[in-house]
C-alpha cells in the first residue's frame, strides 16, 4: 500500500491519498475483458474498467450482470413468444374444430328431421298399401 502524506498550510485541511497496487480482489473476479453481448448494442456493450480504479471494476462487474440478464431475459422472451405462437395456432384449430362441430350438429339435425319424416312417409305408405291390397281382395272376393 502506498500511502502519501503532504504538509499543507495550517489554513488547509490535510489531504491523504491512500492506494495500492497490490489490491486486486476486485480485478481477479473482474470476467474475461473480451467477453461480448452479441445481443446488444454495440453502444450498450460493457466498457472494459479502468483496471486501476475499484470502482470502475464494479461498474463493469455491473454493466456485465445486468447484459447476461438481459440475454437471459431476451432468451426467456423468445421461449415465450414460441410458446405464444403454438397456442395461437392451437387456438386457430380449436376454433375450426368448433365450427365444423356446429356445421355437424347442424346436418345432424337436418339429417334426424328428414329421417323422421321419411319414417312417417313410409308408415303412411304402409298403411295405403295395406288399405289398397285390402280393398283390391275385397274386390276380388266381391267378383
Amino acid at each position: 500500500m502506498i500511502t502519501s502524506t503532504r504538509r499543507v498550510p495550517p489554513d488547509k485541511s490535510e489531504v491523504r491519498i491512500a492506494f495500492s497496487l497490490d489490491d486486486t480482489s476486485d480485478i481477479k473476479d473482474v470476467e474475461d475483458l473480451s467477453q461480448t453481448f452479441p445481443d446488444l448494442e454495440q453502444r450498450l456493450q460493457p466498457v472494459p474498467p479502468c483496471m486501476s480504479l475499484r470502482e470502475s471494476v464494479q461498474v463493469y462487474k455491473e454493466h456485465c450482470r445486468m447484459a447476461r440478464e438481459f440475454q437471459h431475459v431476451k432468451h426467456e422472451i423468445s421461449i415465450l413468444e414460441e410458446r405464444k405462437r403454438k397456442l395461437l395456432a392451437e387456438l386457430v384449430e380449436d376454433e375450426k374444430v368448433a365450427v365444423e362441430i356446429v356445421r355437424l350438429e347442424e346436418e345432424f339435425q337436418r339429417l334426424t328431421e328428414e329421417n323422421c319424416s321419411l319414417v312417417t312417409l313410409h308408415s303412411e305408405r304402409r298403411q295405403q298399401l295395406e288399405r289398397l291390397c285390402l280393398a283390391n281382395q275385397t274386390r276380388q272376393d266381391s267378383s
